[in-house]
């Protein structure tokens, strides 16, 4: 066999062992917050090494997770993943209806780089514990934080540790944890460094300390329904590392199955109900003919359109109201349609304002108008002595006597070679 094929054959082998890992097995406890992070570095000898050496770890890797047979997971478990450069993470808190049952997480990590995929599974084998559930169960919530940093083990260390130190209990567990978005919460605002906030459920097997019920006392009840801080003793204890608002805080007793304390309605536990296995449909269905609703879906509302249709015919064309208003109608447009055409066909005579004026050399200026051209008034011109076209008239002196008269001299004035005698025979009236 040629050492090409045998190297090529090799190396697909080496890849298929690589990526054919055994299952992970998981025991976490019912009742208590059970943490699973997707490791990105752990997934990285899954895809082929970065051309550039020393780049392979920014390749931008997602997670899909789901109940093995199932497109989802079971209702008690989350998952998280920011970014496609951070590392995802199963969290939840199992009950016991799901103790000795073993659960088959299938995990699908995906490189957006080179769009190869690796699966490996996830078995969840869910133990029972003798204390549970713990009697006392105190949630608490967190405005400094996001999920996926409450869930990192440092920081949820630190926050029972605080816990303890106010309530003293001889076992505490952490039982959940919720984003405050899961709860109904809005997503903050990207500016000074806003977080969505996080519940954090922890129950103990002694009663609640007296830090934890000084929210119950009048004075603190009256500054939470003003929307102000409370006033707790132990708020110190946190406040380096954790804001806790203390008007939600809710304390609840199993044993007595009722709320000791809760500002709010009870948001609920943020694990969804089990409502069974998913049943799809069969695949014998009849496929459905819709020829039908679609010839009913048209032929109504045409039907009623042509009866409308009908009925405006009938009562514009056959009867006599209607053939009325169809006459009249017509004479209108008519009527309308002469008088358009009378107006374009006549002329419009010139305002006198804009007729010349006779020159300084006392010539007559030839009309610029048509001969039928017609006028009854002139304006005003100044008179003008030794010109053609001159006409003297007596005038009367101031004297009185009437026997004496001057002569007065008057323009001339022609229109269409038409001379106007009209201020002639109005100055002789005078």
């Amino acid at each position: 066999m040629d050492t090409a094929v045998v190297v090529v054959w090799l190396s697909m082998v080496i890849t298929i062992l690589s990526r054919s890992h055994a299952d992970r097995n998981v025991y976490p406890s019912a009742g208590v917050l059970f943490v699973h992070v997707l490791e990105r570095e752990h997934f990285k000898g899954e895809f082929p090494p970065y051309p550039k050496p020393g780049d392979s770890s920014n390749d931008p890797i997602t997670f899909n997770t789901n109940l093995m047979g199932y497109p989802d997971r079971p209702g008690w478990l989350r998952y998280i993943q920011r970014t496609s450069h951070s590392d995802g993470v199963l969290y939840g808190s199992p009950t016991a209806e799901h103790v000795g049952k073993a659960t088959i997480i299938e995990i699908t990590a995906y490189n957006r780089r080179t769009f190869e995929t690796a699966r490996h599974n996830l078995v969840i084998n869910i133990m029972s514990t003798e204390d549970y559930p713990l009697p006392y169960q105190a949630e608490f919530f967190i405005k400094n934080m996001n999920v996926e940093e409450m869930l990192a083990s440092e920081v949820l260390g630190d926050f029972l540790g605080a816990v303890k130190n106010v309530w003293q209990p001889e076992r505490l567990n952490a039982i959940n944890i919720t984003s405050a978005l899961d709860r109904g919460g809005r997503v903050p605002l990207p500016i000074n460094n806003l977080k969505e906030g996080v519940y954090v459920m922890v129950g103990a097997d002694v009663q609640f300390s007296s830090c934890l019920r000084e929210v119950e006392n009048p004075h603190n009840q009256l500054r939470c329904s003003q929307e102000m801080e409370p006033v707790i003793s132990c708020d110190k204890k946190f406040r380096a590392q954790f804001d806790i608002d203390w008007c939600k805080i809710n304390l609840v007793d199993i044993t007595k199955v009722v709320t000791i304390h809760s500002n709010r309605p009870d948001p609920g536990t943020g694990v969804l109900p089990d409502i069974g296995e998913y049943n799809p449909p069969s695949e014998s269905l009849k496929s459905r003919d819709f020829f039908a609703d679609f010839l009913i879906t048209l032929a109504v509302p045409s039907a009623v359109a042509m009866v409308l249709f009908t009925i405006l015919g009938y009562s514009m064309c056959c009867r006599r109201e209607g053939v009325i208003q169809l006459v009249h109608h017509s004479s209108i447009q008519k009527s309308t349609k002469e008088l358009r055409s009378m107006s374009k066909n006549r002329e419009i005579s010139w305002p006198l304002s804009t007729l010349p004026v006779f020159s300084q050399s006392g010539e007559v200026v030839p009309p610029i108008h048509p001969d039928n051209y017609e006028t009854t008034s002139m304006p005003l011109m100044q008179t003008q002595t030794n010109l053609q076209n001159q006409i003297q008239i007596p005038q009367q002196q101031p004297s009185g006597d009437r026997d004496n008269y001057c002569m007065s001299t008057f323009r001339r004035l022609e229109v269409n070679g038409i001379p106007e005698e009209r201020k002639v025979a109005e100055a002789l009236n005078l």
